[in-house]
């Protein structure tokens, strides 16, 4: 059956709020040339925030102008500024806290009354990023290290694409995605140590730069809309799906439901070792770190939920997977005496994890179309995996012992009594 024109219009005005989150990239480029590890921290983000507009459709084809801003969540650290075994690198922290954003928009509206919008959009945008260089333990924690502290704002690009659907004349709800690029001030940090043999190197000069990858869910409300003004639904449309659409009841009694689902991944970890204790100084200079990166995971799961007739309810679901990949990073500073910095490299492998998340939870609000309640649980998560193998990437006067080829398990804890061995040393 052919649907009749839209009767509805995306032109005027609308205001909301949104939600969501990605991931974004800072890079400290390094004065001494390419570093042999590090200088792109990774700050993973939530955010939350408000948006504004104005729309103005001629046929099927909308015109619109919008304005956001979102307060956002976002840490990252990583290792920088290490060009050599013999210089002290530092621990890069970087911190994304705001991001406003100033874009036109180009849509097409289609489906039934042109009730869905698919959209581009492009503009400028303006980040705040603050953070930290902190330079890593030297000579057994006796000589002080220094901090540097950066606070930023800097204006941008941005382009995304995105998907609304109107649910009534007054609300839509919309699914976006934005990719964020920024360039950065000149940051001079503090002069690093060298040794063997003493001699102070100049101040270090870094650019920063920065991208992000973000998702958001919106809801909007759009001004004038009247519903008794706008014909929502096609009457020839609505006469022939009625039975279709008509609800069902809510019947009180037991019912369940549940799936299952493939989940593709990819992780990363760090465990740090701080040089001095948080009471007495900066917990961020650094005597050893490990980081686990790259972890390509496959993993299959479980869901389901059970809901009794007084309104109490079961919940969740239980995985397990295994990753092949990856590599992890045993990064040292200082802990040698003469030596500045050391990173050896291992690889991954006999990767398994497993998680359950069990909750129990009470509907406050029940209809014939919707659930209101709360819940409280549990989860667990757990993984291991062998590490074969090991590479000196910094320092080659102290070379990784390559463990023997025997079976996984004994890899595995040759490397770690290699590596406790080297810190009694």
């Amino acid at each position: 059956m052919k649907l009749s024109s839209a009767v509805w219009s995306w032109s005027g005005g609308y205001v909301g709020v949104h939600v969501g989150g990605g991931y974004g990239r800072t890079s400290f480029s390094n004065p001494y040339g390419p570093s042999i590890y590090g200088d792109v921290v990774d700050t993973p983000a939530f955010l939350a925030g408000g948006q504004f507009g104005y729309n103005w459709q001629n046929d099927s084809w909308v015109l619109g102008v919008e304005l956001d801003a979102s307060r956002a969540v976002s840490d990252g650290t990583n290792s920088c500024l290490a060009a050599a075994g013999n210089i002290v690198s530092a621990n890069c922290k970087a911190s994304p806290t705001a991001f406003v954003a100033g874009t036109g928009r180009l849509g097409y509206a289609f489906g039934p009354q042109g009730h869905t919008l698919a959209y581009i959009k492009g503009g400028v945008a303006w980040q705040n990023n603050r953070g930290d260089v902190v330079n890593n333990n030297e000579y057994f924690g006796f000589m002080s290290q220094e901090t540097t502290h950066f606070d930023y704002g800097r204006v941008g690009g941005i382009i995304g694409f995105g998907i609304e659907q109107a649910l009534t004349p007054a609300w839509s709800v919309k699914f976006e995605y934005d990719s964020l690029q920024f360039g950065g001030p000149s940051v001079v940090t503090s002069p690093t140590v060298q040794f063997p043999p003493f001699a102070i190197l100049p101040q270090n000069t870094t650019s920063l730069s920065s991208s992000y990858q973000i998702g958001k869910v919106a809801l909007n409300y759009h001004f004038g809309a009247d519903p008794r003004a706008a014909q929502w639904f096609d009457p020839q449309l609505y006469a022939k799906t009625t039975d279709l659409i008509r609800p069902i009841a809510f019947a009180a009694g037991w019912s369940f439901e549940g799936g299952s689902r493939l989940w593709l991944s990819r992780g990363r970890f760090q465990w740090d070792n701080s040089a001095v204790p948080s009471i007495s100084g900066d917990p961020s200079i650094l005597e050893s770190r490990l980081t686990y990166h790259r972890l390509d995971g496959l993993s299959g799961e479980l869901f389901g939920r059970l809901d009794s007739p007084w309104g109490i309810f079961l919940k969740g679901y239980v995985g397990a997977g295994r990753f092949n990949r990856g590599n992890m990073n045993d990064e040292d500073w200082g802990i040698y005496g003469g030596i500045s910095y050391t990173d050896t490299i291992s690889g991954q492998s006999n990767g398994k994890f497993t998680y359950y998340t069990a909750d129990a939870g009470y509907d406050l609000l029940r209809g014939t179309d919707y659930k209101v309640g709360g819940f409280i649980g549990w989860t667990y998560y757990g993984q291991k995996s062998d590490t074969p193998g090991c590479v000196q990437l910094a320092n080659f006067f102290f070379p990784c012992l390559e463990p023997k080829r025997q079976h996984d398990h004994r890899q595995t804890e040759y490397s770690l009594e290699c590596s406790a061995h080297r810190r009694e040393r």
